[in-house]
This record gives structure tokens, C-alpha cells and sequence, in this order.
């Protein structure tokens, strides 16, 4: 898809559909106003029947005879009080994924006048047009695919126009990171092994700048990551250790370190899964997707910081070689871990990953996984869990990540969950049992920080959705990737940082 900024005035936008903002319980006011008119007040008239009120993501087509645009699509975008610049993302994939369904191949989006940042209403909009446009079905032979939309052309009025560029290329790298992300998650596991992934990681990495550097099994051994590879044990394919080098101020010896959980196929190992719903288990690479794509579009955006991006990855598989329930690792660091479950398997690649990034000399870790059941029972798929052991880079980063439109919410990390991961023949054990999963899984991995600042992202039920919304399709949403890329950009002094986020990265 292409996306692109033009001057044209609404009124005179050649497309098959001009697509025009509507607020909750608003009058049309503007550019909405003036096309209203020129459509003899159709626009009004469905306003005013009642048939839509502007409510997120709420649609209404109007079909325009005698002008150069063929229909004209009300998007709603909420209560006006309520709006915040995301929301621009959704209006926009609304209204990609409504009119792709609709055999639109070209469409042109009005900026609302409550748009006042340009650089970020077209970053937003062009990330939400780009990954509206995502199609999950990337299997469905040609005579099945959908009409999908073409172009989008943001319609600029007296916008600043250097500021709505710098937008729209920000917005189309993060745009394609997420699909990419998407992506790699929905690839099933046959298609999307290790060393798929790290030739995947590899290819886009490099064409975006990166280093890219990736561990065999052997090596992995060699630098005692027992516990990542007591998890590779029962697989057939070999593992792989993904690492991805973003050297943006050479100078400088701060160091942030991106983690990502890669199971490409999850069976459980040992202490297997039910069959119902397992085939879900591709998508227990998705923390690790999003490092490998937001370190892709790191590359492309070039922030002045350092970055490294790991992703450990490797199937969880029952084999013959397959470590056993009371089967005792030991990780990078020399802790040993009594495995009580080989389900509990993400934080046992994790806690070698973790280490690993301490012996670069990480200065800040964020690490990211589909990680517990816990954490879709306690927050459903509304939001996912951050937990960490600094208060104030925890601040930092939700900060930024509220302004992106993802989900994270704070939970406690009491030494009273650390007690749980007691072993009584070990350092430590896998699983504390039932009771706050989501929080002892964190306890476990603060034991592989050290003092380093760190923040935990349970993505559960966030990664991947099983219904639709109007601005998304089902399947894989690319989370974390927005909140990574706008975190690493603000700790540069760049990137999108709208409703005050800069002022509260400075506090």
C-alpha cells in the first residue's frame, strides 16, 4: 500500500472515497461542513436519523453522484473530549479495512481540525491505513484474496507540510514493522522454525542497517545457556540465538536491550498441552516478532542511542531428549533451576537471554512475552501486564506507551512471589504454582537482571486476538512494536511524543 500526502482540497479529491472524521453527538463543522453541502446534506441527513452517532470506529457510507470522489465514508472517531491521537490509527484502519471489502482500491483522508500535532496525525494515520491493510489469510490462493486498497492520500489542507512528511515516513516505517511482526507470528510453525526465523531477522535486519548475529546450539553451549537449551532438548530443529545490533551513537556506553520470547511451536514438551486450541502455539513467538521487527524499523528510523535486540529461539517439543519434569539446569549466570514444568518454558529462554544482555553491558532491559495463562485471566486481552524492578523507568515507559494506543498495565512485584519460586534442591524453580502466575513468571526472571533497570511485558492476551475489530483484522497485532520503537525514540529525544510525553520523560 501506498501512502502519501497531497494539498488537494477535500471537495476536489479524485478517489473512490473521501473518508471524513465524525465526532460523537458533533454538528459537521469544516471540511465535513462543506461537502455535506456539496452533497445536498446527505451527510446531515444520516446524522440526523440516527443511523450513526460517531462512536469509535463507527461507519457510514454515503454514495456522492457528480463528483470527483465516488462516496464518501463517515468515520467516528468518540466523544471530542476523549480524543487522543492514536485514535487517528483507527480511524484510519477503519476505514482501509471497510472500504477494501467494499472493491475500493483508492481512497483520500481529511485530517480533523482536532488533529493540532500534523507530524503526529500523519504518522498515526499512515501507520493505521498500513496495518488496516493487513491480511492474516497470506495461504488463500489468489481467486480467494480480497480487493484491498491501493493508496491513501491525506488530504493536507494548511497543515505544515515538512511536518506531515516527516509523519507519514514515521508512520509507514512503524506501519509495515507491525505487519511484518503480524506477519511472522501467523506464519504456521512448519513455515516458521529457528532458522526460519533467524534468516527472516537476518534479511531485514540487514537491509535496515543492523548487525545481525546469530548462535548455534554449539555456541550457546559454549557460553553455558543451559537453561535456553533444556527447552531446545526434545526438538528436532536446532535452535537458534538471534542477536541484532543498532549502533546509533557509538560514543556512548548506554546500552538498551530488547528481549523476546521465540517459541516458534509450543506443545508444552513433557507435560503437554491439551490438543484444543493448539495450534494457537505458533503465535508463542510473538514477543520475540515484535523485538525482531522493532529493531528493523530502529533501523530504518535512526535514533542517536544504542540497541540490541535477543531473541532466543527454539520449538518446545516432547522428544525422546525432551527435559524431564525434576530435571535440574543450570543458566548463563551459574543459577541452577529445578524444572516442575516444561510448560513453563518462556521464562526458561528468557533467564539466558536476560544474562545474556547483562554481559553486553545493558544499561535498561525491556523483555517481552506471551509468557502466562495468568496474566489473559487477570486482564483478559484488554491489556497487558508490565512488571519491573524501577519505578521510574517503569513511569518512562508507560508514559510513552499510553500516547501509542497499546495497552500496559503496572502490577507488583512483592518478595513474597519470589519466596514462591523457592526450590528445595535448586536456586530456583520454574513454577510457584496457581496463585499470581503472571508475577512469580516476573519474580523468576528478576533473578537473571542483576541491578540492572528492567521491565517485563506479559503480552498473553494482547499478542493475538481472536475477533476482529473494525480498524484490525483477527490474529496477531503486532504488540509490542509501537510501544518499543516510540520508548527507544523518546530515551533518543525523538520520534512521535504527543499529550505530554516529553514533559514526563524530562520529570
Amino acid at each position: 500500500m501506498q501512502v502519501r500526502i497531497a494539498p488537494d482540497a477535500p471537495a476536489a479529491a479524485k478517489a473512490g472515497a473521501l473518508v471524513l472524521p465524525v465526532f460523537t453527538g458533533g454538528s459537521l463543522t469544516g471540511t465535513a461542513k462543506a461537502i455535506d453541502e456539496a452533497l445536498g446534506g446527505a451527510l446531515a441527513d444520516v446524522l440526523s436519523s440516527g443511523e450513526m452517532k460517531g462512536k469509535l470506529a463507527e461507519v457510514a457510507l454515503v454514495h456522492a453522484k457528480d463528483q470527483p470522489f465516488r462516496r464518501v465514508l463517515l468515520v467516528g472517531l468518540g466523544e471530542k473530549e476523549k480524543f487522543e491521537p492514536f485514535m487517528l490509527a483507527r480511524y484510519a484502519g477503519t476505514a482501509v479495512r471497510y472500504l477494501s471489502r467494499r472493491g475500493v482500491s483508492q481512497i483520500a483522508i481529511a485530517l480533523p481540525q482536532e488533529a493540532d500535532n500534523a507530524e503526529a496525525a500523519a504518522s498515526f494515520i499512515a501507520e493505521g491505513a498500513i496495518s488496516g491493510g493487513f491480511d492474516p489469510a497470506i495461504y488463500q490462493t489468489p481467486e480467494d484474496k480480497k480487493t484491498t486498497v491501493e493508496s491513501v492520500t491525506i488530504l493536507s489542507g494548511d497543515a505544515n507540510a515538512k511536518a506531515l512528511q516527516s509523519g507519514l515516513a514515521r508512520g509507514t516505517i512503524l506501519g509495515e514493522a507491525v505487519n511484518f511482526a503480524r506477519r511472522l507470528a501467523v506464519t504456521p510453525a512448519n513455515d516458521m522454525t529457528p532458522a526460519i526465523l533467524a534468516d527472516e531477522a537476518a534479511k531485514a535486519g540487514k537491509a535496515a542497517g543492523l548487525e545481525v548475529e546469530v548462535l548455534d546450539e554449539a555456541k550457546a553451549r559454549e557460553l553455558g545457556m543451559g537453561s535456553f537449551l533444556s527447552v531446545a532438548a526434545g526438538s528436532a530443529q536446532p535452535p537458534k540465538f538471534i542477536i541484532m545490533r543498532y549502533n546509533g551513537d557509538p560514543g556512548s556506553k548506554e546500552l538498551t536491550a530488547l528481549v523476546g520470547k521465540g517459541i516458534t511451536f509450543d506443545t508444552g514438551g513433557i507435560s503437554i498441552k491439551p490438543a484444543e486450541r493448539m495450534e494457537e502455539m505458533k503465535y508463542d513467538m510473538s514477543g520475540g516478532a515484535g523485538v525482531i521487527a522493532s529493531m528493523v524499523a530502529i533501523g530504518k528510523l535512526k535514533p542517536k542511542l544504542n540497541v540490541v535486540g535477543l531473541v532466543p529461539a527454539t520449538e518446545n517439543m516432547p522428544g525422546g531428549k525432551a527435559t524431564k519434569p525434576g530435571d535440574v539446569v543450570k543458566a548463563m549466570n551459574g543459577k541452577t533451576i529445578e524444572v516442575i514444568n516444561t510448560d513453563a518454558e518462556g521464562r526458561l529462554i528468557l533467564a539466558d537471554a536476560l544474562c545474556y544482555a547483562n554481559k553486553l553491558g545493558a544499561t535498561r532491559i525491556i523483555d517481552c512475552a506471551t509468557l502466562t495463562g495468568a496474566c489473559v485471566i487477570a486482564l483478559g486481552h484488554a491489556a497487558s501486564a508490565a512488571v519491573g524492578n524501577d519505578e521510574s523507568y517503569m513511569h518512562q515507559f508507560l508514559n510513552v506507551a499510553k500516547s501509542t494506543g497499546e495497552r500496559y498495565w503496572h502490577m507488583p512485584l512483592y518478595d513474597d512471589y519470589a519466596n514462591q519460586m523457592k526450590s528445595d534442591i535448586a536456586d530456583l524453580k520454574n513454577t510457584g504454582g496457581r496463585p499470581a502466575g503472571t508475577l512469580t513468571a516476573s519474580a523468576f526472571l528478576k533473578a537473571f537482571v542483576d541491578k540492572t533497570p528492567w521491565i517485563h511485558l506479559d503480552i498473553a492476551g494482547t499478542a493475538y486476538l481472536d475477533n476482529e475489530f473494525a480498524w484490525q483484522a483477527k490474529g496477531p497485532t503486532g504488540t509490542p512494536v509501537r510501544a518499543l520503537v516510540s520508548y527507544v525514540e523518546s530515551l533518543a529525544g525523538a520520534g512521535i511524543r504527543p499529550n505530554g510525553v516529553a514533559a514526563a520523560l524530562s520529570s
